[in-house]
Parts: structure tokens; C-alpha cells; sequence
């Protein structure tokens, strides 16, 4: 499967944004798919997850709360609503599925997309 994000972008410190990606073929609903981050100078961390099927969803300490991850499978494509936002925050997001499991390292995604860049001012 291919993964191509967008909808990253600059905001304010409590704006919010929703960056998507779309995934090609037609496996998409076979896929956990995640969403990480890596900011300037830092290894990339797992930000949220969400089943196959819709019916679970997992956040990182940092982002819960603030963070939703949600999928159409009709449309091939997962979506990272996120509220709130932080500088902290600052960040290109990447997309990831896993063939396998649901997983918060990198290691348990197998397809990645290029990122998405996120900037949050204060």
C-alpha cells in the first residue's frame, strides 16, 4: 500500500488542524493504521492508532485528549483531528499501516508515508 499525507500547516498555539492520508489499493480496511511524529532533533514517536475495523482507538500520553484519529475506509483514508495544539506539538507527521497489529513502535508499521509538516507558534 501507498500512503500520502497532507493537511499539515502553521497555527497558533490552541488552533487546531486535520491532516489526512490517503492510501492506495484496495486492502485499506486490512490495515491498522497510525499516525507518529518527529520533531527537529528527535526520534519519531508513535502519536495514535486505530483498528481496522473502526472500533479502537489508542493516543499517546501526550496527545489524548486532544488528539482524534478516525478512518473511512470507503475513501482509503485516516485522519489526525488535533485540537488544542501546543508548540510542543511542532512536528512532520508521518502516516503508517500495519498488515499485522495494533503497535505503538515503528517497528509494527510496515508502509509509511512521507510526512506532513506541522508548525505551532506560540
Amino acid at each position: 500500500v501507498q500512503l500520502q499525507a497532507s493537511g499539515g500547516g502553521s497555527v497558533q498555539a490552541g488552533g487546531s488542524l486535520t491532516p489526512s492520508c490517503a492510501a492506495s489499493g484496495r486492502t485499506f480496511s486490512t490495515y491498522v493504521m497510525g499516525w507518529f511524529r518527529q520533531a527537529p532533533g528527535k526520534e519519531r514517536e508513535f502519536v495514535a492508532a486505530i483498528s481496522r475495523s473502526v472500533g479502537s482507538t489508542y493516543y499517546a500520553d501526550s496527545v489524548k485528549g486532544r488528539f482524534t484519529i478516525s478512518r473511512d475506509n470507503a475513501k482509503n483514508t485516516v485522519y489526525l483531528q488535533m485540537d488544542s495544539l501546543k508548540p510542543e506539538d511542532t512536528a512532520v507527521y508521518y502516516c503508517a499501516a500495519s498488515p499485522t497489529g495494533y503497535g505503538t513502535m515503528r517497528s509494527d508499521y510496515e508502509y509509511w508515508g512521507q510526512g506532513t509538516l506541522v508548525t505551532v507558534s506560540s
